[in-house]
C-alpha cells in the first residue's frame, strides 16, 4: 500500500566528472539497468506518495531514464545555484499541495542500498519522533568522509568534514552516507536559512543537520548494517567494483533458487533475466537482458545471451545470440552466432561456425556447419549440408529462401533468392540453386568435367608440381610400354 506520508527526493543533478565519460554517472550501465534506475527501483519499493527527481547535467537524457524506469516520477530542474542543499529546495517546492509527511533524500549514484534498509530508517525516525534522521555507515577507510560525532550517550552531536576534523575524530570510522530522512515542516524551515557562504559557493544539505541542532530539534544517526549497501559510484573502478558485488548476489540468488552455476566468478547474470529450477550455466557465460531460460537447458561454456529465450532442455555451448528464439530440445554450437530474428524450433540444430539471421529454423532440423543462413524459413527435418549460403542481398534489398520439409542438400550450396526449395528435395554437391526447386526433385548444377593433360609441367615448369607429374607420367607410360610389350 502507498505511503501517503512518504516523499523520495533523487538527486540526480551531478555531472560524474570523475567517470571521465560522454555518458552521464548515473546512465551507466549496471547488471543491465542505468545506475539511476537500482535507486528508481528501491525507491519505489517503498510506495511512497511521490518521488521526486532532480535533474540539471544532460537534463534530457537523465530525465528521460527516470521516466522510463518510474513514469510518475516529478522532474525537477536544478537551478544556476550549486548544491544538494538547493536541489532538496527546489524539490520540496514542487511536493504536492497539502503533503505533510517525511522526505526522504537519496543519491542517484547509491544503488545497492536496498528498500528494507531504508524502511527501517525511516522506521526509526519516527519512532524517535526526530526532526531528521541520518544513514550513517562504519568504514575501513574514512578518510575524505565527514564524520559522525556522538556524544557520551550515544547521540549525535555532530558531523564534522575532513578537513576540519581533529585527529582523534580523524580515528572515527563512522562517517556520514549522505541519505537522511527529514520531516518536512522541519526541513523546510531551515532550508531557508542555507547560505552559499562557504569556500564552494553551494548550499549544502548537511548544513540543516547542524541548524537544526542549533534549533534544539532532535536529530539521530543510524548505522547501516553492512557498509557497502551505502556506497556511491564516482568513478569506473567503483563502477566495477558494484557491478561484481551486484552480480554476486543475483547468481547466489539463482542458485538459491535451484540453478546450478558452476563457476560464480565468471557468470554475468542481468536482473532482468529469468531462469528456471535446474538450468545449468557453465563457465564464462553472460545472459543478457530479458534472457529467459528454461528448465533443464544448459549454457556455456564460454556464451553471451542477449534478449534470447532457450527452451526446456536446449544445449548452447560456446555461442553468442541475441533476440534469438531457441526451442525445446534444440542444440547451439559450439562457435554459433545467431543474430536477431533467428527462431529454432524443437530438437533443431544450429552447429559449428554457423550465422543465421531474421530465419525460422523448423524442428528436427539441422545447419550442422560452416554455414550463412540469412532470411530464409526452413521446414521440418531439413539437413544442409556443410557450407551452405543463402544468398539474400542483391546488392540492393535482401530476399528471402523458402525450404520446404524433409530436404537434404549436399556439401557447399549456394541459394541465391529469392528461391524455393519443395518438399523432400534433394541439392548435388556445389550446386547453385538459382531456381525454384519443386517437390521431390534433385538439383544439380554440374558441367562436364575436362582434364587438360600436360598443364602442370608446360605451364609450371620447374616447380616440385611439375616433377613430380612429368615422374608420375613417365610410370605410367613405362607401364602402358609394359603391358604392349
Amino acid at each position: 500500500m502507498t505511503d501517503p506520508n512518504l516523499a523520495i527526493i533523487v538527486l540526480a543533478a551531478g555531472q560524474g566528472t570523475r567517470m571521465k565519460s560522454a555518458t552521464p554517472k548515473l546512465l551507466h550501465e549496471l547488471a543491465g539497468a542505468p545506475v539511476v534506475a537500482h535507486v528508481l527501483a528501491t525507491a519505489e519499493a517503498l510506495d511512497p506518495a511521490v518521488v521526486i527527481g532532480v535533474v540539471r547535467h544532460e537534463r534530457d537524457r537523465v530525465a528521460e531514464a527516470i521516466t522510463a524506469r518510474l513514469p510518475r516520477a516529478i522532474i525537477v530542474d536544478q537551478d544556476e545555484v550549486p548544491g544538494t542543499g538547493r536541489a532538496v529546495e527546489l524539490a520540496v517546492e514542487s511536493l504536492p499541495e497539502g503533503f505533510t509527511g517525511d522526505v526522504l533524500v537519496l543519491n542517484g549514484d547509491v544503488p545497492l542500498l536496498d528498500a528494507d534498509t531504508l524502511a527501517d530508517l525511516v522506521a526509526h525516525h519516527r519512532a524517535d519522533g526526530a526532526a531528521a534522521t541520518i544513514l550513517s555507515s562504519v568504514v575501513p577507510e574514512p578518510r575524505g568522509y565527514g564524520r559522525i560525532v556522538r556524544a557520551a550517550d550515544g547521540a549525535l552531536e555532530r558531523i564534522v568534514e575532513h578537513k576540519d576534523a581533529t585527529a582523534a575524530e580523524l580515528a572515527i570510522a563512522e562517517i556520514n552516507a549522505g541519505i537522511y530522512v527529514f520531516g518536512l515542516n522541519a526541513l523546510r524551515d531551515q532550508l531557508a536559512n542555507l547560505t552559499t557562504a562557504n569556500a564552494q559557493g553551494e548550499k549544502y544539505l548537511t548544513d540543516v543537520i547542524d541548524l537544526l541542532r542549533r534549533a534544539g530539534s532532535s536529530v539521530s544517526a543510524v548505522p547501516v548494517a553492512e557498509s557497502w549497501k551505502a556506497e556511491g559510484i564516482n568513478d569506473r573502478a567503483q563502477l566495477s567494483e558494484a557491478a561484481a558485488r551486484l552480480n554476486a548476489l543475483i547468481v547466489r540468488g539463482w542458485q538459491l533458487g535451484g540453478v546450478t552455476v558452476d563457476d560464480p566468478a565468471t557468470t554475468w547474470i542481468d536482473l532482468a533475466v529469468t531462469l528456471a529450477p535446474d538450468v545449468t550455466i557453465r563457465p564464462g557465460t553472460q545472459l543478457k537482458g530479458a534472457t529467459v531460460v528454461a528448465k533443464d537447458a544448459v549454457i556455456g561454456p564460454d556464451t553471451t545471451l542477449v534478449d534470447c529465450e532457450v527452451g526446456e532442455g536446449a544445449t548452447v555451448r560456446r555461442a553468442d545470440a541475441t533476440l534469438a528464439v531457441i526451442g525445446a530440445g534444440a542444440s547451439v554450437g559450439p562457435f554459433a552466432y545467431l543474430r536477431p530474428g533467428t527462431v529454432l524450433d524443437e530438437n533443431g540444430k544450429i552447429g559449428t561456425f554457423v550465422e543465421t539471421k531474421n530465419s525460422h529454423i523448423g524442428a528436427g532440423s539441422k545447419v550442422p556447419h560452416l554455414s550463412y543462413i540469412g532470411d530464409t524459413t526452413i521446414g521440418r527435418g531439413v539437413n544442409l549440408g556443410a557450407g551452405a549460403i543463402t544468398a539474400n542481398y542483391d546488392d540492393i534489398v535482401k530476399h528471402r529462401t523458402e525450404i520446404g520439409d524433409e530436404v537434404h542438400t549436399g556439401s557447399h550450396n549456394v541459394f541465391v533468392a529469392p528461391v524455393r526449395i519443395g518438399d523432400g528435395a534433394k541439392t548435388g554437391a556445389g550446386a547453385v540453386v538459382r531456381k525454384d526447386v519443386p517437390a521431390g526433385a534433385l538439383a544439380l548444377s554440374v558441367a562436364p568435367q575436362r582434364n587438360v593433360e600436360g598443364w602442370v609441367e608446360k605451364n609450371r615448369p620447374g616447380t616440385k608440381a611439375a616433377e613430380v607429374a612429368s615422374r608420375s607420367a613417365e610410370k605410367a607410360d613405362d607401364g602402358a610400354q609394359g603391358q604392349d610389350g
